[in-house]
Parts: structure tokens; sequence; C-alpha cells
């Protein structure tokens, strides 16, 4: 059972469950109380790869999975690379990196190998698509709980999310990814107008 689920801000989130802690693309953290025990990251832009940010939540047992890019910056700590398809069975978590790009934008490249997350914890699938477009590999996808980018300009807007989820067909939909580098909570307004096949949890930073 899931005990807490945070959005951050920007594209930041925290899944708690059972004790453990699960940091995506942590940046801009302020005082974080917990420590992870395993930290995620999509791709290196600064805004979702943040060293300063993943040194504040690390202790020597924290475990750091990430495209082989964001880990070649990284020198030191325990580091598990992947790549889109890949899978990294925790024993408490298992870990699915799917692609994560841009159609018809420059800004995130199918060929850089950048990723999105299916996390599975004990049957509830969490999928965190990253920084992306509305690609074609999500008609494959099934999960319980999406997070999806809605801001546009460097990943999709509100209404290619809104597809997104209504191809997928999760229980719930989360929008991220606008209220502070683009987007507004217009944006995620709009977005919710639009699912129809998902309730859709619009959230404050660290709710």
């Amino acid at each position: 059972m899931l005990d807490a689920i945070k959005w951050l801000g920007h594209a930041s989130i925290l899944i708690e469950w059972e004790g453990r802690h699960v940091y995506i693309d942590p940046w801009k953290l302020q005082k974080p109380k917990n420590k992870a025990d395993l930290i995620l990251v999509t791709h290196t832009h600064h805004d979702h790869y943040s060293p300063a940010d993943i040194k504040s939540i690390s202790t020597p047992s924290t475990i750091l999975i990430a495209p082989v890019d964001v880990l070649t910056a990284e020198k030191t700590g325990n580091k598990q690379a992947i790549s889109p398809g890949k899978e990294i069975d925790l024993g408490w978590i298992k870990v699915v990196a799917v692609p994560a790009y841009n159609l018809k934008k420059e800004f995130h490249p199918k060929s850089k190998g950048w990723v999105g997350y299916l996390l599975t914890f004990s049957g509830t699938t969490i999928y965190i698509a990253g920084d992306t477009d509305y690609i074609p590999e999500m008609k494959k996808i099934k999960a319980d709980i999406l997070f999806l980018p809605v801001g546009g300009t460097y990943t999709m807007d509100a209404k290619e999310a809104a597809q997104a989820v209504n191809t997928i067909n999760p229980k719930i939909a989360i929008p991220i990814h606008f209220g502070d580098v683009v987007g507004t909570r217009e944006d995620a307004e709009t977005f919710r107008s639009l699912v129809k096949s998902a309730e859709v949890k619009i959230l404050t930073p660290s709710q």
C-alpha cells in the first residue's frame, strides 16, 4: 500500500512506500525531511538532474538509477544505468524505463535514450512520463497512476497529455511540469477538463 505521493514542484516527485522514499527528478528541494532509498532521474537537463539536490538526500545506501549520461556526471555512489526497455527489480520495487522524447521539437531527441519510468509497488503501477510528447509507445503502457507534463513548449501540452490519459485509461492522472520553468495552473485545469477516463488530481507542491 502506498503511504503517500507528493509533488515537490515542477517535475519532482516523492513516493513513500512502507517506510521507503523514492525521489524522481529532485530539484529545488526545500530542506527535505527524508533521505532517499532510491533516486530516479529521467535526463540531464538542469531542472531534472540536480547534483546538489541528489547529494542533499543521499546516504551511502541510496541507489541512483538514471540514463548513462547522467551517471557519467555522477562520480560516486551506488549507481545503476537504465535505458528504454530495461527493467531493474530491487525486490520491493520494479523499475521499467520507457522512452521519453519529442516528436517535432529538438529539446529531447529520441537518440539520447532519455526515459520515463513505470514503477510497480506490490501491484500498483505508477507511470512518470518524463519530458516527452504524446508518443506512440504510450499506447502500450498500463498503469494505475500517471504523472504527465502539461506545460507545453518543451513537452506535450495539456491537450496532448489528456490524449495520453484517455489512451492509457489509468485510475488517477496528475499533471506536472507547470508553475516554474514553463506552464501555469491554467494548463493543469485545461488538462482536467479534457480527461475523460480518469480522476484528475491537481496537487500543490509538497502536497
